[in-house]
C-alpha cells in the first residue's frame, strides 16, 4: 500500500494549511506547526514530510527550531526539505532528529555533494528531490531551469548511491501540480529508484491510480492542500471524533 505524508509547510513560524471543519464539527486546530504535526499523527500518520518554505526562498535553513520542535513531538519519522544546499546544514538539520532531508538544487549544481552526504549519513537519511517542468528540472525553490531531464538526473543519482527520488510535476500553462502517472512510470522502472510522488493527488481516485504504480516502484505520496480541505472520505469521521478530544492520544508528545 502506499505511504501518505501529510505535508506541513512552515512560513513566518506557522503552518500555511489549516484542516477545515466539516459541517457539524466545531474544532478548530492551531497554526502552530507542531502541533499540526500532532494532529496527523494522531490521525494515524506514519510519517509527514516538513518544508521549510522560508528557507526555500532565502536557499538556506530558517526553521530549525520549529523542525527540532517537531521531532520531539511526535513518534514518527520526519523528511524535511527547503533551502538544503550545503553539507553544513543538512548535517544540523539531521543532527535534530530528523530522519530523511530531500535535497534538489544542490543535487543538480553539486551532486559531489550528494555523494559525500550518502557516505556520511547513508543512503536511506538522503532523497533527491526532483521538480519537473517541460521535460526540465527547475530549481532554486522554481525560480531557474536547469538544462538537464529529470530521467537524466535520477540515473544519474542512481550512480552516486541515491535510492530515492521524490518527484513532481507541474503544467506549462500555470506552474500548478499535476499528477504525471507516465512520468512516475517512467522514471521509476527505468532508474530503478524508489519514487515518492509529490503532490498532484486531489481526490481518492488519484490514490487508487497512483496505487497501480507501487508494482514499479512508486511507494509513497505526499499530500497537502486536500488533506487539509477534507476531500477523503474517512476524514468527516477524523473531524467527528476529534471534536472532543483535548489531545491527540497516545503518541502525543507535548
Amino acid at each position: 500500500m502506499l505511504l501518505i505524508f501529510p505535508s506541513i509547510e512552515i512560513s513566518k513560524k506557522c503552518c500555511v494549511q489549516v484542516v477545515r471543519s466539516v459541517e457539524g464539527t466545531a474544532r478548530s486546530y492551531s497554526i502552530d506547526p507542531a502541533d499540526m504535526a500532532v494532529l496527523w499523527r494522531g490521525e494515524n500518520a506514519k510519517t509527514m514530510h516538513i518544508v521549510d518554505l522560508d528557507g526555500l526562498a532565502a536557499g538556506k535553513v530558517v526553521n530549525a527550531d520549529i523542525l527540532k520542535r517537531i521531532v520531539d513531538a511526535v513518534d514518527t519519522p520526519i523528511q524535511v526539505g527547503g533551502g538544503l544546499r550545503t553539507f553544513e546544514a543538512i548535517e544540523h538539520v539531521l543532527s535534530l532528529g530528523v530522519y530523511r532531508v530531500v535535497v534538489g538544487t544542490a543535487a543538480v549544481e553539486h551532486p559531489q555533494l550528494i555523494e559525500r552526504l550518502i557516505k556520511t549519513f547513508g543512503t536511506r537519511k538522503i532523497a533527491v528531490g526532483i521538480d519537473a517542468e517541460d521535460g526540465k528540472i527547475l530549481i532554486e525553490g522554481g525560480k531557474r531551469r536547469a538544462d538537464i531531464s529529470p530521467l537524466d538526473l535520477a540515473l544519474d543519482m542512481k550512480k552516486l548511491g541515491v535510492t530515492r527520488i521524490v518527484y513532481s510535476e507541474r503544467q506549462t500553462e500555470n506552474h500548478q501540480h499535476i499528477l504525471p502517472l507516465d512520468s512516475l512510470r517512467s522514471i521509476a522502472s527505468r532508474s530503478n529508484i524508489r519514487v515518492t510522488c509529490w503532490g498532484g493527488v486531489q481526490t481518492y481516485k488519484d490514490l487508487v491510480s497512483l496505487q497501480e504504480l507501487e508494482k514499479v516502484g512508486v511507494d509513497s505520496v505526499i499530500v497537502g492542500k486536500p488533506l487539509y480541505e477534507n476531500q477523503f472520505p474517512c476524514q468527516a469521521l477524523w473531524r467527528m471524533n476529534e471534536e472532543n478530544l483535548s489531545d491527540m492520544g497516545p503518541t502525543r508528545r507535548i
